[in-house]
């Protein structure tokens, strides 16, 4: 028993002396293969347009989408070249690296930062490159897409018919789909990370950003 323990307790002790950079890459690998995975299930188990209630609140939805999260798009999208979307594939490769950059300053001062802020950053950084990997490599790999290198289209699935707002004030309209429920877009794993790291940053670790 001592034996086992003494195991446990090195075991434990090897964890914790594990470089904090290796763990933010750790966690951002893993976030980005479950948005991965996700995606890639709806694909090859649901027709585009398709929809699955599954609980009066919750949709699975299959859409392809060409610009922001939650269908937002940049540009018409038509011509030869999809300049709207080729800028924001460029956008995002830029915002990438600047967030890579982030992590590494924060990482370097941990002593002074919050760890939730480093959570958050990781959430970010993993919804940005997944939805990147489906603008870089879907466009070749997808047979419903054909687009080619940078201008693939994002797989969003997630669509949560919350309750109906009919007198939704024109600022907060993009909160509404066209069916007029309240959270009407469809977006995926990755958007979630994305949404759910900013609100927890502006929320509890506003202090830090002072």
């Amino acid at each position: 028993m001592c034996y086992l323990f003494a195991n446990f307790k090195f075991d434990v002790m090897t964890l914790k002396n594990i470089p904090a950079g290796y763990k933010v890459a750790f966690w951002t690998i893993l976030l980005v293969v479950i948005d991965q995975v996700v995606k890639m299930l709806v694909h090859f188990n649901l027709e585009v347009g398709d929809k699955i209630e599954v609980f009066s609140w919750f949709n699975l939805c299959y859409i392809e989408n060409n610009g922001f999260a939650f269908g937002m798009q940049l540009g018409s999208g038509e011509g030869a070249v999809d300049w709207g979307k080729l800028i924001l594939s460029l956008f995002r490769i830029v915002m990438i690296g600047l967030l890579i950059y982030g992590i590494g300053y924060l990482v370097k001062h941990r002593d002074e930062v919050p760890k939730g802020v480093v959570v958050g950053a990781v959430l970010i950084l993993a919804g940005a490159i997944g939805n990147m990997v489906d603008s870089m490599f879907y466009g070749l790999l997808l047979d419903t897409q054909d687009a080619g290198f940078l201008m693939g289209k994002v797989v969003d699935m997630i669509h949560l018919p919350l309750f109906k707002w009919e007198n939704c004030p024109q600022f907060l309209s993009f909160l509404v789909g066209g069916d007029g429920y309240f959270f009407g877009a469809v977006f995926n794993v990755a958007d979630a990370y994305i949404s759910v790291a900013v609100v927890y940053l502006l929320i509890f670790q506003y202090k830090f950003f002072k």
